[in-house]
C-alpha cells in the first residue's frame, strides 16, 4: 500500500480532538487540587485530602504524558506530510508508523488515567454507601426517598 498525503492529514482532526479532550481533563484536575489545596488549608483531617493529592499527582503526571504523546504524534505526521510532498516515501511510512505508535501511546495512558480516577470515584462513593448502609449494598436510599415523594 502506497501512503499518500491525505492519508496523515487524516490523524489531524483525530488528534486536535484528542488533545482537547486531554486539556478538558487537565483543567478539570487542576479546578480539583486548587479545591483540595483551599479544604487542606481548612481540614482537620489532613491524611485523607494528602491521599486524594497524590492521587491527582499521579493522574497529572499521566495526562501530561498524554499531551506530550498526542502533540509528538501531531508533529510526526506533519513531518510525514513533508517528507511525502518532497517525494521521501520510504521515510515517510516510518514516520508514519511512529506517529500511529505515539498516537496508541496516548491512547494506552488516557485508559490507565480512566482506571485512575474510576477507582478514585469508586472508593468516594464506598464511603458514602458505608455512612448510609442500613442493609442495602447501593445507594438506593437515594431512590427511597424520592419514591417516596412520588406517591404522595
Amino acid at each position: 500500500m502506497e501512503l499518500q498525503l491525505s492519508t496523515p492529514a487524516l490523524l489531524f482532526s483525530a488528534i486536535t480532538l484528542l488533545m482537547l479532550a486531554f486539556t478538558n481533563r487537565f483543567l478539570a484536575i487542576a479546578s480539583l487540587i486548587r479545591g483540595l489545596h483551599k479544604s487542606y488549608l481548612e481540614a482537620q483531617d489532613k491524611e485523607s485530602i494528602v491521599k486524594q493529592i497524590h492521587n491527582l499527582r499521579i493522574r497529572l503526571r499521566l495526562i501530561k504524558n498524554m499531551q506530550l504523546s498526542g502533540v509528538f504524534s501531531f508533529l510526526l505526521c506533519v513531518i510525514c506530510m513533508y517528507l511525502l510532498f518532497h517525494g521521501f516515501t520510504e521515510a515517510a511510512n516510518w514516520v508514519f508508523v511512529g506517529s500511529m505508535a505515539s498516537l496508541l501511546i496516548a491512547l494506552a495512558l488516557s485508559m490507565i488515567e480512566i482506571q485512575i480516577s474510576t477507582r478514585a470515584l469508586n472508593l468516594e462513593l464506598g464511603d458514602m454507601e458505608q455512612i448510609y448502609k442500613k442493609g442495602s449494598s447501593s445507594l438506593d436510599f437515594i431512590f427511597k426517598k424520592d419514591s417516596k415523594k412520588d406517591e404522595e
